[in-house]
């Protein structure tokens, strides 16, 4: 009451119809620019139209009332990429970063996501020779599922602060050449870039692998290795790669990888800490003879199969030449191993998991493969492309069917001889192919036909 009677004493009827509808324009000037800083906010929002007349006080207040469409929020969620492909020939691989949670004694992976696509899952075996039943057969098989935020997850028990790697130790691992090819040179490509901070978790460990390879694991990891079959816990990290990156046997796909074979061998050469980092140069119309410092031949050997009969005349033959020989079938000391044959400027064996020492070969050294019958396209995949790629000299020595022992198991006219395969095997051939040229066939060199290749091995040496 004290309110109006002040305004019924200080204006008169006129001016405070006045001052009403000014007070009112105020308001809607003040709400119309409400509206326009905060719409984005207000989106939802009923929007009212109101036409008011300035003429004297409103007669009526025309209201129409829209309901605005939804228009896309001020800020958009990127979408994620798709997390696994099982679209690559050699490898399944999985890449997340966000909410992870691994439960490894139930096989089973989370990503955590706030897309609200459908979830997905995928079957993962971690292991580099996908297509290879006889090997992936004994890989566990993972469960990755990508879930909702809003749904069901387990809770994390130990959560990491650096990216994880899960991989697996089963598969062909034990056998030299697949440690290194389905293994140790995609856990490199996969694992390198985080300089050490990242933790590996493997399935189907095998305690006797990792102490053999237990120099280079630590280089890779600052971290010990973790059992995750063993694991009750649920483990959580901010990024995870389930799989290892492989493009090519025994070495490197650089339109696929930020590395090369180079960068590989150079790694393990750092790891062990070998010392010779370019083989022996000789000098051209030099008399190596009389050379103090020979040039030095390591011959592998072999107990079981594809064993040279006549080693005694090989090495008779290369030290004519003058050549300073050793003949050895490698042993299960890798450490050993890798300073043994970085000592050696030319490696020389039948095609077998031996020839993968070559990785601990200084640069410019020379590799001969004995390519015995049927080996043409194992021996150029395996080892005369990979050595290529390590910066390494390669010479194969295709053998005559008078060389192979098979000749003492087959008529001369027989398919086995006449007829060996030059071209890749089918995974269902593989198991007669391998029974017949691998496991049944020794080498006899032809020691007049070899000395040109052992000549060769010398000039290159002088290059």
């Amino acid at each position: 009451m004290k309110y109006d009677s002040f305004f019924a004493r200080s204006f008169s009827k006129h001016e405070q119809k006045k001052l009403g509808i000014g007070a009112f324009v105020s308001c809607f000037i003040f709400a119309a620019t409400f509206c326009i800083l905060f719409k984005p906010e207000i989106r939802h929002f009923r929007v009212v139209n109101v036409k008011v007349s300035l003429r004297g006080v409103p007669k009526i207040l025309a209201v129409r009332e829209e309901i605005t469409k939804p228009k896309k929020p001020y800020f958009e969620i990127e979408q994620e990429k798709q997390i696994c492909n099982v679209t690559h020939p050699r490898a399944d691989l999985c890449e997340m970063n966000g909410d992870i949670r691994i439960h490894g004694n139930s096989s089973t992976i989370f990503f955590v996501s706030i897309d609200q696509e459908e979830n997905k899952s995928w079957n993962i075996r971690p292991y580099a020779r996908k297509g290879d039943n006889r090997a992936m057969d004994s890989v566990t098989n993972l469960i990755v599922k990508k879930l909702h935020i809003s749904q069901q997850i387990p809770i994390c028990t130990r959560n990491y602060t650096v990216p994880a790697v899960v991989f697996s130790t089963k598969g062909y691992a034990g056998n030299h050449f697949h440690d290194f090819t389905d293994v140790l040179i995609p856990l490199f490509q996969t694992s390198r870039r985080f300089n050490g901070e990242v933790q590996f978790l493997i399935t189907n460990k095998m305690p006797w692998w990792i102490k053999k390879f237990k120099p280079v694991l630590q280089r890779l990891s600052k971290y010990e290795v973790i059992d995750i079959d063993k694991e009750k816990d649920v483990l959580c990290c901010p990024s995870m790669t389930i799989g290892l990156k492989a493009n090519k046997e025994f070495s490197i796909n650089t339109s696929e990888s930020h590395y090369t074979m180079m960068d590989f061998t150079k790694f393990l050469k750092s790891t062990y800490s070998l010392k010779r980092k370019f083989a022996v140069r000789l000098k051209k119309n030099a008399d190596d003879h009389g050379r103090k410092n020979k040039p030095r031949l390591l011959i592998i050997s072999r107990r079981r199969t594809r064993r040279f009969t006549n080693v005694e005349e090989i090495v008779t033959l290369a030290r004519s030449l003058g050549f300073k020989v050793v003949v050895e079938e490698t042993g299960e000391n890798l450490a050993q191993v890798a300073k043994k044959v970085n000592s050696f400027d030319v490696l020389m064996g039948v095609h077998g998991a031996g020839l993968t020492n070559m990785v601990f070969l200084p640069e410019n050294a020379t590799v001969i493969q004995i390519v015995g019958l049927g080996m043409e396209w194992v021996s150029k995949e395996d080892f005369q492309i990979p050595a290529i790629d390590m910066n390494l000299k390669y010479l194969g020595y295709k053998i005559s069917v008078n060389e192979s022992s098979l000749i003492q198991q087959y008529p001369l006219e027989h398919h086995v001889l006449k007829n060996a395969p030059g071209n890749m095997i089918s995974p269902k051939g593989w198991a007669s192919y391998r029974k017949i040229y691998l496991d049944q066939q020794d080498i006899k060199i032809d020691v007049n036909r070899f000395r040109g290749t052992l000549l060769k091995a010398l000039e290159l040496l002088r290059s």
